[in-house]
């Protein structure tokens, strides 16, 4: 019935490449750039029971991997290390948290699920993983035909 959509799916992946490369941009702003934040930051990581260099990697994936899905650059590396630190910020950040309410965990819960949705998809129109992979030749994701 709605077969019609299929050729839009890159469209979807588009906008949800976009959508957790601006959230996770705006969190790693938050962690690296006012100062003393790096500092604090690394500190609550410690905090957690977590090597306190893991807060700099936490940092750092956000700020530049929110950058580098934004321009669709590395998707499904980048992805797969987001879903990585979500389990890990569900886990410890929100251990007896629940998907409503204060203590919710529901926000690292839709970004790991969109991440890991781009892992398997990659990074759809307008990402320059498809402009490295084809050798500069464009985006365009149908079979060459025989």
């Amino acid at each position: 019935m709605f077969s019609w959509l299929d050729h839009l799916q890159p469209l979807g992946a588009l906008v949800l490449r976009l959508v957790l490369g601006a959230i996770m941009l705006g969190y790693g702003y938050q962690k690296l750039i006012p100062h003393g934040a790096l500092y604090n930051f690394t500190h609550l990581v410690a905090h957690l029971g977590l090597p306190a260099g893991l807060g700099y990697v936490v940092a750092f994936l956000e700020f530049f991997g929110g950058i580098l899905l934004i321009v669709g650059l590395f998707t499904r590396v980048v992805c797969l290390l987001m879903v990585v630190e979500m389990a890990v910020a569900i886990n410890k950040v929100f251990p007896h948290g629940s998907l409503v309410g204060g203590n919710s965990f529901d926000l690292p819960l839709a970004c790991a699920a969109i991440a890991l949705m781009l892992v398997f998809t990659g990074s759809g129109w307008i990402g320059l993983d498809a402009v490295l992979m084809r050798g500069g030749r464009g985006a365009s994701r149908r079979p060459a035909s025989r």
